[in-house]
């Protein structure tokens, strides 16, 4: 009886529910979800039908992008849709965090193209496993790219994709830039802050 209590802590079951839901998100312990919960419970009708509606319509319509696997809930996202863009200049990111990090900054003005991930042997993730085929064929299909800037994050793995990209990129003629060491070593760009971010777009050097 005694365990029964200290597993429930006393929570009618569909609260206990929602803190086990809360409790899966990165970084949200049971104490947080919990926090989360009661914040929820006392809020009005109305706000917690919108967040859940909210919630529903991002999983529903938030998909990838077609050209450049950014997160969008369109074929195409609004940054590979923008004429005003350079389409002749790419900018590799690790993941749809890092893009946005870049946005943020507000001094590239080119178009990305997002790995969904990083070589990391040790984890049996190769470069079969993230977008890497992706890119080459946008590159091969025609596409008049002058430059490829690589941004993958400051860490081991980082550095393993961006060697790796750009002996591959080499063949294609297709200039590789790296993101200038404004960046920390081991950190990660959807941290940076946007001074961090300029400087090392605009600081890049070929590899």
């Amino acid at each position: 009886m005694a365990e029964n209590l200290k597993r429930n802590d006393g929570l009618p079951p569909a609260m206990t529910r929602l803190v086990k839901e809360l409790s899966r998100l990165p970084g949200i312990g049971e104490k947080t979800a919990s926090r989360l919960a009661f914040n929820l419970l006392n809020r009005p009708r109305d706000e917690v039908i919108a967040l859940a509606e909210a919630l529903l319509e991002m999983k529903e319509r938030v998909g990838l992008c077609g050209e450049c696997f950014g997160l969008s809930d369109a074929p195409r996202c609004p940054i590979c849709a923008d004429p005003a863009r350079e389409h002749d200049l790419v900018c590799v990111v690790e993941g749809p965090a890092d893009l946005m990090a870049i946005e943020r900054a507000r001094s590239f003005a080119g178009v990305y193209h997002v790995l969904h991930g990083a070589i990391a042997p040790l984890d049996g993730i190769g470069p079969d496993d993230i977008k890497i085929d992706e890119l080459l064929a946008r590159l091969r299909d025609g596409a008049a790219v002058r430059e490829v800037i690589i941004a993958t994050n400051a860490t081991v793995e980082g550095e393993a994709t961006a060697l790796y990209l750009a002996k591959t990129l080499k063949p294609l003629g297709v200039r590789a830039t790296r993101l200038a060491r404004g960046l920390p070593a081991g950190g990660d760009l959807e941290y940076s802050d946007s001074a961090t971010l300029t400087s090392a777009i605009s600081g890049r050097r070929e590899l």
